[in-house]
Formats: structure tokens, sequence, C-alpha cells
């Protein structure tokens, strides 16, 4: 088993790593994990589609523990035994914002088919705001309609993630709720934040694009479900891990990286 990614690119820039995951190369012992690329009419709100796939033999289980990411996922979960907050076998739920690291327990047989939101993607496809998700798992019937996420519990489709993906991304595309420029200027900073690693302080990030504090406080609050502090501090801390990462196979020796999650601080005017 093993990460698959599809290398094709995304039609817009990135504005989410695909670090984060700890001990990869253990955890790819335990199960198969494959991304696949949005299509054109999802990528404004789509980062990615991801599938993972696992059998453990009884009585043997493994950890999955990721350092999270500012963003939402869609996902249509199958197993014998349900991660917290999915409380059926058979389940599409909305993952919100995970302000802590992201711990599941692998048990048994089971599969996940997921969607990458975006920062603020679904947010913005919703119309909906991120902070009620933020920290918690819903039932997706209760931001996105019925007959959708119905459709991604189809078996056929779950045991094709190209297929998978196409529905989704289908699907999600006709949702489009039209023109949205506080979207537009949200993915803007993101993919800053993201891409410039010298951004350290929210105050330097909201002088660049033009924003006062509290705005962009807002902006983040409403789109992303966290505070721009929050997710600065969280792609500088991907950094770290992805570095110490490098470090580690170019000298398996050297000791790792000691990484302590906070919540970061209120952010003041």
């Amino acid at each position: 088993m093993g990460d698959r990614t599809n290398a094709t690119a995304a039609p817009l820039p990135a504005t989410a790593s695909t670090g984060g995951i700890l001990r990869p190369g253990e955890l790819a012992r335990h199960l198969e994990l494959e991304r696949l690329p949005a299509a054109d009419a999802s990528a404004r709100w789509v980062e990615n589609h991801w599938f993972l796939r696992w059998q453990l033999p009884a009585g043997r289980s493994h950890p999955s523990q990721v350092i999270s990411h500012p963003t939402v996922s869609l996902t249509a979960e199958l197993g014998d035994h349900p991660r917290a907050g999915v409380d059926r076998r058979r389940a599409v739920v909305v993952t919100g914002v995970a302000t802590r690291r992201f711990d599941v327990e692998l048990r048994g047989e089971g599969r996940v088919c997921g969607v990458r939101f975006r920062p603020g993607g679904l947010a913005a496809l919703s119309r909906r705001a991120a902070s009620g998700w933020t920290d918690r798992t819903v039932p997706a019937t209760t931001v996105l309609p019925s007959r959708l996420c119905d459709e991604l519990l189809d078996p056929g489709l779950v045991a094709d993630p190209a297929a998978w993906a196409a529905a989704a991304d289908a699907r999600l595309a006709a949702l489009d709720p039209g023109p949205d420029e506080r979207y537009d200027q949200l993915l803007r900073v993101v993919g800053d934040m993201l891409a410039d690693r010298s951004l350290l302080a929210v105050a330097d990030v909201a002088a660049r694009h033009g924003l006062g504090a509290r705005a962009l406080q807002r902006l983040f609050l409403h789109y992303v479900g966290v505070g721009p502090k929050w997710v600065l501090a969280r792609y500088r801390l991907h950094d770290v891990v992805r570095r110490d990462r490098r470090r580690l196979r170019r000298d398996p020796g050297r000791p790792r990286a000691r990484v302590r999650l906070v919540r970061p601080g209120p952010l003041h005017p």
C-alpha cells in the first residue's frame, strides 16, 4: 500500500499543502492513500479528492495522526469501526477545521472517499458560515442537498475513485452560487500565507492585502472557521514538519523535531 497522488496540477494555485500526515511511511504500510485533482468546473471551491482504504487483521489497530489543515472535508465513510463523530457504518459527513491534531484509530476494514475543499470553499459554495463546523463532524445533509449526499454513497461510485471524484465534482459545480468577491479575496490571502514562508505575523498579512485586523478576522471566521492567526501558525508548523522529514531522510538517526500543538491566542487590533 502507499500514496498514489496524481501528479496532474490543479487549474488554480494551491491554497493548501499535502503535508501534515505524521509518520507517513509507517502509515502507508497499513492503508492505501490516493489523491485526484479537482475538475475545472469545481476547482474554484475544491482543492482535491482523496481516498483511503485499509484492511487490518482482527484485533489489530493502527493510529492515523494528522496535523490538520485550515480546510473542510466532505467524506463518504464506510467501515465496521466508525470513527468518533460518525454514528453509522455508512455515512456522508462534513468535517470542519480541527484546531487540534486529528487522530483516528484504524480498525478492521474501511474505505473513505473525500472532497478536500479549499479554505473557505464549502462556506462560499453553501453560503453558510464555516465557524458552525469548526471542531465538529456533522451529517452532510445539514449542509448540502440530500440527493448529492445519497449519490456519494452509491456502492459503484465508492469502489471507483475516479468515478466518485467525477460525480462529486459535477454535483458540487452545479451548486455554483455565483460571484463572491470576499471569497476571491480570501483565496488570495490564504495562497499568500501558504507560499510566502517569511510571513510570520498577521499584521504583515493584513497590511500586504490592504485589510484591517478586524476585517481580516471576520473574513477568516466566516469562510474558514478559524482566525488568520491560527491559519498562519498552522502553515508554518507544516513547514517545520516537512523540513524535519527531509532531514530524517538524509540522516535517519537524527532525533525528530519536538512539535507541540497549541491554540493561538486571540487576535488583537
